[in-house]
């Protein structure tokens, strides 16, 4: 699964809209620093959203993104 489709599958799991994360995300956020649900999308259409913000989404759909090692 890519990326895009993953954090998708998530954001509709947890009942938000990439609208009310972005809200969520603006509100923390100084204005010049705020974004829009067209740039997350593209973004993750892309591949190029930053590791902090799919924190962020996560925090706000109440995951978190834990890293595991792998078993040898």
């Amino acid at each position: 699964m890519n990326i895009r489709n993953e954090i998708k599958a998530y954001i509709a799991a947890s009942g938000w809209t990439l609208s009310d994360i972005v809200k969520e995300m603006n509100k923390a956020r100084a204005p010049e620093d705020q974004t829009t649900p067209q740039n997350i999308s593209n973004k993750l259409t892309r591949g190029t959203i930053k590791y902090s913000e799919c924190k962020e989404i996560a925090e706000i759909i109440g995951y978190s993104i834990e890293w595991a090692q792998k078993e040898k």
